[in-house]
């Protein structure tokens, strides 16, 4: 499988294993940062993916646990191995949510709401671009295009025919709305949604203004779930300046259900499909008379 070539989600495989066999182990994280004299935050770090993981380190965390099996040992090593190596990327030079297009690339499905605009995966390259240039004011045109490079090579996930994403989009109408590139780019745009929402892997709805007040009113929010196991579930929140990744089974379990309530009060997909539809009929006649 592709996701064996993810090397964040290698180390989040190897950090849940390493986790598991502290915790038969008997040991606190606390105590096996003291052993290993460390921080506890490293350990911490190392379990949930977010830190490379060294062969020593694997070699160090073995020892501390009592592990003596070879083949154990041996599969952690070559685990730690692969984490170092560099995702697809890494190509592209020093760019922001590397560990969410790394857990994006592996994930099997992502639930996603969005009150303001198009997802990066569903958007058309006029689309992408004039998001990039006029959100971020102090991006150089350099930096624009990288970006833009990027993101459009994120949605060759969405067309993978071995292992398409599974999306279920829900959108706020006022991502339909805003005029975002001017009325040719959001007719384009919003043909582009219609026709994917048509896949069937892809499902997109609409929770129009009509629909009041909803759960969705504190922002947006990405859910990525995996096919191993031994991956957990991951909340994805997009801010500004930096980004946030819940993982406990508690957060998970708080946003799904928040997902299901705005898919419940939203617009069917067929009625999506339809709303969205005459919405793009308006930006056909405000391009045809400006």
């Amino acid at each position: 499988m592709a996701a064996n070539n993810n090397p964040t989600v290698r180390r989040r495989r190897l950090g849940a294993e390493l986790r598991r066999l502290r915790l038969a182990s008997g040991l606190k994280s606390s105590e096996a940062a003291e052993r290993l004299m460390v921080s506890q935050p490293k350990i911490s770090h190392l379990e949930n993916g977010r830190r490379t993981i060294s062969p020593r380190d694997v070699r160090d965390l073995c020892a501390i646990y009592g592990v003596t099996d070879p083949q154990v040992i041996g599969s952690l090593l070559q685990m730690a191995k692969e984490s170092g190596q560099q995702g697809w990327w890494h190509a592209y030079g020093d760019i922001p949510q590397s560990i969410y297009i790394a857990l994006e690339t592996d994930a099997a499905s992502l639930h996603t709401y969005d009150p303001m605009a198009i997802p990066a995966l569903l958007q058309t390259p006029a689309y992408a671009c004039a998001v990039i240039g006029e959100t971020i004011p102090l991006l150089t045109a350099e930096e624009a295009g990288m970006r833009l490079k990027v993101r459009l090579r994120r949605q060759h996930r969405i067309y993978d025919p071995a292992r398409p994403l599974r999306l279920w989009i829900v959108l706020d109408e006022t991502a339909l709305r805003r005029v975002v590139g001017g009325p040719d780019v959001m007719r384009e745009q919003l043909e582009h949604l219609n026709a994917l929402g048509a896949e069937p892997h892809i499902t997109v709805q609409v929770l129009p203004h009509a629909a009041g007040a909803h759960p969705g009113l504190s922002g947006q929010f990405s859910i990525l779930r995996f096919t191993d196991s031994s991956t957990a579930a991951v909340v994805y929140l997009e801010r500004f300046t930096s980004d946030l990744y819940l993982e406990k089974p508690s957060d998970v379990r708080h946003y799904s259900v928040l997902h299901d309530h705005l898919q419940a009060q939203a617009l069917s997909p067929d009625r999506s499909r339809e709303f969205i539809a005459d919405v793009t009929k308006r930006y056909i006649d405000a391009a045809s008379h400006p």
